[in-house]
């Protein structure tokens, strides 16, 4: 019965699928009544619901800030701790940006406990950020963080403190204008030497698993001291490998970037509500704080007594299964590892299969894992399109993914099937998946237990396999773990407009099975693809976004040049009322200096134009910038062809190489104060772009908002009102 052969493999494949999802689901969260000693996630949110206040943003240098600000000392207090103000002007470079962000900010910090005293410690460091963007109140990034640590400093009382170390609570500020506050830090020399290590907690969503996503360098025991700590494990190498190429950073970068021991928590789930109004706390998921209150207080514990010494070492490769377990081994020994695999495998297919096999049969079975891996990807462009043409939106299943995420399986599912029929051997699919299990070893190590550690499994069944097929089972199951786990991980961090991540993903956990597949199964095939395209047509028909899954869009109001416009961001299609509302027209357009927006004419300029008094020296230009008492942020913009080379803001110097537009803001009233002096590789006339930015929209823009309907939403910086002006620069 090759059919049903067929389907009961694809019932085992979905199995291992549904298990991966449901060990992305955080653990149940605690109530208040939980025992004093452990971390409960109802406490914790009480907590939270208490700072946040009105859950109105509060972003570095408002009112509501300082508001924030008061509440956390407040609550310090109730758990008998001082909160020490640090204050600075503050700045970061991040070159990758195209922007130096300064701010004057004010972190807070507190010490929760002294040490024993016996000889000079480095403290255990908790850290979260208090500042929220404009556009929303910052429930889930990063009240959680800040919540967790207070729920987590409460236990740890409770526990009683016996630690050699000293334990200190920082709370950063002005976070996401650039993470000043923690730059600020690690720029002074008497917090630095008394840090040891730190673990910093953040969000970038409302639920999910608390992922360890990253590390400092040299990381093989502190992943050890993670394993034997935390009761649920959410981690893997990879997720650092990913971390590199995603626009985000935290308060850990500066940390590391100081030579700083740290790691990284944070949930992602339910991103559409990360950085807009609904990151509230009725939207955060309660269990999510519980799995990240487990992790903060059990890795507190565990290094109340570890000797920070020994936790430096070599780079570790790992991966967890299903959060239970969580195999590992030192980097070093994956790439000798993966090369006695692959020559096992190679071994086996000589012995077992090479007096048998016809060179023709051969190359076809050769063919078939990169035939299946390029047409799962193939078809997953092919489904997706379909989706995004009925809906008429670049990411049709943001809202509703569940039938595009079917018509991806399903896909898959096909072309395996189709694929097997060239012949799927097993030593030809352990071949290439234990190869590229050496390149992964040689190029990028934190990929490689993807590959190397189910090809264990291959290299130990394949000389037994020829007489027993059944025994095939078990490497297939290994590789079905790893990497539908990945999958189900890839479209809870990126959702499924990233479907090569579904695609490729699910194709590797597919050629681990495809030797157990009949090669008599065309009609098996053509019903699986048949039922994909149908659900991607299903998927294109339903609402690409909702009030819980808004499109993010945010508006604004320009002045420049003597005319005001109207902008929105240039979504694939603006919302009918707001286009009929604004008289948008049907498609955005570029604007030199400023991007591509929807725009609309919104009469006369009214308000008063920002202006620079401007010095020059030679190549170096001293500007002083004047905005009015309602300016949020004050922005120099360079062009590139200005040959920008440096920046200095009061103390902060930095060397610079843009490879484009370059960008200098000061987001509070006493950054915009000082004067700003800017390098050039030479003394010949410059044009900048000077523009001050308000939050919010003039009278007349809550119509437009109101227009913009409730399946969109601002986010980041929300609307905002710019003020914009060509600043002259004559040569010397």
């Amino acid at each position: 019965m090759p059919a049903l052969r067929t389907w009961l493999l694809g019932l085992v494949a979905l199995a291992v699928w549904l298990l991966s999802v449901y060990a992305q689901t955080p653990p149940a969260a605690l109530g208040t009544d939980a025992p004093a000693t452990r971390f409960s996630a109802l406490r914790a949110r009480a907590t939270l619901a208490r700072l946040e206040g009105p859950a109105r943003p509060h972003p570095a240098g408002s009112a509501e800030n300082a508001a924030v600000h008061a509440r956390l000392a407040a609550e310090l207090a109730a758990l008998g701790l001082k909160a020490a103000p640090f204050s600075r002007l503050a700045c970061y470079s991040g070159q990758r940006w195209g922007m130096v962000a300064c701010a004057e900010v004010t972190d807070l910090i507190a010490e929760v406990a002294p040490g024993d005293g016996k000889a000079p410690q480095k403290a255990i460091v908790m850290m979260a950020h208090m500042d929220s963007v404009p556009a929303g109140p910052g429930a889930g990034d990063d009240g959680s963080g800040v919540a967790t640590i207070l729920e987590t400093i409460r236990a740890l009382k409770a526990r009683g403190l016996h630690t050699i170390h000293p334990i200190e609570a920082v709370f950063t500020d002005g976070e996401e204008y650039g993470l000043l506050g923690a730059n600020a830090l690690t720029r002074d020399p008497a917090w630095r030497a008394r840090a040891g290590i730190v673990l910093n907690m953040e969000a970038r969503g409302s639920s999910g698993r608390s992922l360890m996503f990253q590390t400092s360098p040299g990381n093989g025991r502190l992943v050890d001291l993670y394993a034997r700590s935390v009761p649920r494990y959410a981690s893997s190498s990879l997720n650092a490998e990913i971390y590199r190429f995603l626009p985000n950073d935290t308060d850990l970068t500066p940390v590391l970037q100081a030579g700083l021991t740290g790691y990284n928590f944070a949930f992602v789930g339910k991103v559409a509500n990360y950085h807009t109004p609904n990151d509230t706390v009725a939207n955060l998921d309660p269990r999510s704080l519980q799995d990240h209150g487990e992790n903060l207080l059990g890795l507190v514990s565990a290094l109340e007594g570890t000797d920070f010494a020994a936790l430096k070492g070599g780079e570790a490769a790992y991966l967890d299964l299903f959060g239970l377990w969580l195999p590992r081994l030192p980097t070093a020994w994956m790439l000798p590892l993966s090369l006695l695999v692959f020559f096992a495998v190679a071994g086996s297919g000589w012995i077992v299969h090479a007096r048998r096999t016809r060179l023709r049969q051969a190359l076809w079975a050769g063919a078939m894992p990169p035939a299946l891996l390029a047409g799962c990807v193939a078809i997953g462009f092919g489904l997706h399109t379909i989706a995004a043409s009925i809906s008429g939106a670049a990411d049709p299943s943001f809202a509703h993914p569940w039938a595009l995420r079917l018509a991806l399986a399903l896909g898959v599912w096909g072309i395996t099937l189709l694929a097997a029929r060239l012949g799927a051997g097993a030593v030809a699919c352990w071949l290439w998946l234990s190869g590229l299990g050496v390149v992964t070893a040689a190029l990028l190590p934190g990929l490689s237990p993807f590959f190397v550690f189910p090809s264990l499994v291959g290299a130990a069944v394949l000389p037994f396999a020829a007489e027993r097929r059944w025994l095939l089972l078990a490497p297939a199951l290994a590789g079905l773990t790893v990497w539908l786990g990945l999958t189900a991980l890839g479209e809870e961090l990126l959702g499924l407009k990233v479907h090569p991540l579904f695609t490729v993903t699910a194709a590797f956990a597919t050629i681990s099975l495809a030797p157990l597949l009949p090669r008599k199964h065309g009609r098996d095939c053509l019903y699986a693809v048949v039922l994909a395209v149908i659900f991607a047509v299903i998927a294109g028909f339903l609402p690409p976004t909702s009030a819980s899954q808004p499109e993010r869009l945010n508006l604004r109001y320009v002045e420049s040049e003597g005319r005001a416009q109207w902008a929105a961001d240039p979504v694939r299609r603006l919302p009918r009322t707001l286009r009929q509302a604004g008289h948008f027209p049907a498609a955005p357009q570029t604007v030199p200096g400023f991007g591509v927006y929807y725009l609309a004419p919104a009469g006369k300029a009214r308000l008063p134009a920002p202006s620079a008094a401007v010095s020059r020296n030679g190549a170096l230009v001293t500007f002083r910038l004047h905005g009015s008492s309602q300016a949020d942020a004050m922005v120099l913009s360079v062009p590139a062809e200005a040959g920008l080379v440096s920046a200095a803001i009061g103390d902060w110097t930095f060397a610079l190489r843009p490879a484009g537009r370059f960008s200098i803001s000061c987001a509070t009233a006493g950054c915009r104060d000082i004067p700003i002096t800017l390098g050039f590789q030479s003394a010949a006339p410059l044009s900048l772009s000077l523009s001050e930015q308000r939050f919010g929209l003039p009278p007349g823009g809550d119509r437009l908002q109101k227009a913009r309907g409730a399946a969109a939403a601002p986010s980041q910086f929300g609307d905002q009102t710019l003020l914009m002006t060509q600043i002259a620069v004559p040569g010397r």
